[in-house]
């Protein structure tokens, strides 16, 4: 009989176009042991986005009386509205056994890491700035002026991928996302993990 050992926290962060949010989404499909974390923010919903399913929809006050209770792990403001990672719901989840994914960018991933130093962070970075842009106009979503602009982000994001634990490049979808697998299969290998699932059995064999 095994233990249950805690989950563990990861950070994935990347540019945008990079291919972030789809590797999440198959990651989830794939395995129902991981979940990705529900930010809190004060934007409004955009069509198709649900309450405590895409995010924890709240206003500026509400937002604000939870910095003052330090009940976020990060938070940030993006122009006018903000976004956090709430403290409480992820202690939860990493509690159960869960583990769980933060979809958040580089600063957001220093405030983490110095409340919780064992995180696992991972960057994603594109092919090359050609593929980047490529993808970027098959949205079909921005303007030629927002996609320089994002262009010019995406250099200033990746710029810190070496303070990331793992990097990993979205050249091949498929391959990325048996890399990214593979960090997660590692992570929960772990000795201190190990040692709490299979307490009973090394108990014995070690008697």
């Amino acid at each position: 009989m095994t233990e249950t050992a805690r989950g563990n926290l990861f950070i994935l962060s990347a540019p945008s176009g990079a291919g972030k949010s789809s590797l999440i989404k198959a990651l989830l499909d794939k395995h129902n042991d991981v979940k990705v974390s529900v930010s809190h923010t004060t934007r409004n919903p955009r069509p198709g986005e649900n309450n405590a399913e895409h995010y924890h929809f709240i206003n500026v006050e509400q937002f604000k009386s939870l910095i003052e209770k330090n009940d976020f792990f990060e938070w940030a403001q993006v122009f006018e509205n903000y976004y956090g990672t709430s403290k409480a719901a992820i202690e939860q989840q990493l509690a159960a056994g869960i583990d769980v994914f933060l979809d958040i960018d580089w600063q957001g991933a220093q405030q983490v890491r110095k409340l919780m130093p064992e995180v696992k962070t991972i960057f994603i970075l594109p092919p090359s700035k050609t593929e980047l842009e490529q993808r970027l106009n098959n949205r079909g979503q921005d303007s030629q002026e927002v996609i320089a602009s994002r262009m010019a982000q995406a250099k200033s994001e990746s710029s810190h991928y070496s303070e990331f634990d793992y990097v990993l490049i979205n050249d091949d979808f498929a391959a990325t996302l048996k890399q990214l697998e593979h960090i997660v299969i590692a992570a929960r290998l772990e000795l201190k993990a190990q040692n709490i699932r299979y307490q009973s059995l090394i108990s014995d064999l070690l008697k």
